[in-house]
């Protein structure tokens, strides 16, 4: 199992101060963007400048995704998004592989499988949200979890990302997924390289 630090930052300062932090821990972070529509909350939501030594992966939790993706869209390895922020989930899914991409749909809590599976033939990545979304620290839920079953059986191919409320005791819950991403319990740590030793300890 793949474990990435998630990035939420409000501004270029903070996110360099993450960088700093993860920089020996991680290989490949994700990058939480949220433009305080989709959500209440905003992450990432400026003009930012990565840094070189890592890779990327992003979950675009935004309205309009197309404008983003053409502007930043080259920065990433994969890029996530969510199925109910567009008309045309096609277009968008053709925009990131035109940049030769890896592509994921994301799916909150609440929203059923039904939403994206005309989709998961075409999918590399498929996030599951075990919490509401838009900030670090919100209640890991169980039940997003049987998802990952029923994805695989319509795809055993496509790879399940599982986001949120990731801890020693939840990351046991998520054995059945390809990865998990850690915000609180790795990025806002003291020693980021000593939590991520933990979880993979207990994911095993």
């Amino acid at each position: 199992m793949k474990i990435y630090p998630s990035v939420m930052a409000k501004n270029q300062q903070e996110l360099n101060q993450l960088f700093k932090k993860l920089d020996g821990a991680a290989k490949e972070l994700h990058f939480d963007v949220v433009d305080g529509k989709f959500l209440k909350t905003k992450s990432n939501w400026f003009k930012f400048r990565l840094s070189t030594k890592f890779k990327y992966n992003v979950h675009l939790m935004i309205k309009h995704p197309l404008l983003w993706i053409k502007k930043n869209g080259s920065k990433f390895e994969t890029i996530i998004f969510h199925p109910e922020v567009t008309d045309d989930v096609e277009k968008v899914i053709s925009a990131i592989k035109k940049l030769k991409k890896k592509v994921g749909l994301s799916l909150k809590p609440e929203t059923p499988i039904s939403s994206i599976e005309k989709y998961l033939q075409e999918l590399d990545y498929v996030l599951i949200l075990a919490v509401h979304p838009g900030r670090y620290g919100a209640k890991f839920m169980k039940n997003p979890l049987q998802k990952i079953k029923q994805i695989k059986k319509i795809n055993h191919k496509v790879k399940i990302i599982v986001d949120g409320g990731i801890n020693p005791d939840t990351i046991k819950l998520a054995k059945e997924a390809d990865a998990v991403i850690s915000g609180s319990f790795v990025s806002k740590s003291d020693n980021p390289q000593k939590a991520l030793r933990e979880l993979k300890k207990n994911c095993k």
